[in-house]
């Protein structure tokens, strides 16, 4: 069991870790810093998921209409699921960027490279498009699909298949889990 000294102990090493990574950051800024897209974040992170979980379904009901457990199904939905949400949110993530990366200038004030300050999300999308126009938006929309289709790919497999585990091998089961038998091939037609 872990005592009140010892988890009280981890959280202040967990704030010396960050203390010292961050020492700029941190002394000049303090927490808030760590916080400055937060709200963006979350802007960002709805539509992510929500979009996410319509293409996931929309294209289990393509693939899989009977909805049983067929890996192939569940990889590729889960990618195509991924891939899909990372490229509609991407502007938001531009600008989350763009919010995270801000540095305080020698004159104590918080910027991009020391002249303009950019504060909330409003000012970064119009601080994007007049720097970089509607391409500016766009910035690693390969990186982020190339990072979230696998992810979510696997994430739904996974998800998937502890599913199929958990309602066909349950706890009213006798049979113990390290008896499970794994399908080894999933046809689209089952």
């Amino acid at each position: 069991m872990c005592s009140g000294k010892a988890a009280n102990a981890a959280v202040q090493q967990s704030v010396q870790v960050v203390r010292r990574l961050c020492p700029f950051r941190y002394h000049s800024e303090g927490v808030r810093a760590f916080y400055r897209s937060y709200g963006t974040q979350l802007t960002m992170n709805v539509p992510f998921v929500s979009l996410h979980f319509v293409v996931y379904e929309s294209a289990q009901d393509l693939i899989n209409p009977s909805r049983q457990y067929h890996p192939l199904s569940h990889v590729v939905s889960g990618a195509a699921a991924g891939s899909l949400a990372a490229a509609a949110t991407t502007p938001l993530d531009v600008c989350k960027t763009l919010l995270n990366t801000q540095t305080v200038n020698a004159t104590g004030n918080v910027g991009t490279h020391g002249s303009v300050v950019v504060q909330g999300l409003t000012q970064a999308v119009s601080t994007i498009y007049r720097c970089r126009g509607i391409r500016g938006y766009f910035s690693g929309v390969t990186a982020r699909m190339v990072f979230q289709t696998p992810a979510t790919a696997i994430s739904w497999s996974v998800y998937e298949f502890f599913k199929f585990a958990i309602t066909t091998y349950g706890p009213n089961d006798d049979t113990s889990s390290s008896s499970i038998p794994l399908p080894l091939h999933a046809s689209f037609t089952d």
